[in-house]
């Protein structure tokens, strides 16, 4: 038995890489689904902003009547009064104790309407 060797191997180029992002989408611009297909048309603009609603009458703009108010408030136990209260039971003061927590304005959730056409403008939660 004789050894001449290991048998032939044909050479075999390497592979070469793939091609980089931009050969293979050959330049093409990148779309975007929120570019307008049709001009937008320049008129009057809307400005709108944001007014920070607190536990407290807040002076702001009615987006549904737009007349400058001084919200109108009103108060309702929120998720802590329901939650404190819950709890307070559950630890054995369920005669009525359990019922303070919605009486603390701590713990109320305070809403907001416009005195003027009684819209909705929102809820400042505790």
């Amino acid at each position: 038995m004789t050894k001449d060797g290991p048998p032939p191997y044909g050479f075999v180029p390497p592979q070469s890489a793939p091609p980089s992002y931009a050969q293979a989408v050959g330049g093409v611009p990148p779309s975007s689904p929120f570019t307008p297909q049709q001009p937008v048309l320049t008129g009057a603009q809307i400005v709108t902003t944001v007014v920070p609603i607190g536990p407290q009458s807040t002076h702001m703009i009615c987006p549904s009547c737009h007349s400058e108010v001084n919200t109108k408030t009103t108060t309702s136990p929120g998720m802590i009064a329901y939650v404190s209260g819950f709890l307070i039971a559950l630890f054995g003061c369920w005669l009525g104790c359990c019922l303070i927590p919605c009486c603390i304005d701590e713990c109320m959730d305070v809403h907001h309407t416009c005195p003027h056409c009684k819209a909705y403008l929102g809820r400042h939660r505790r």
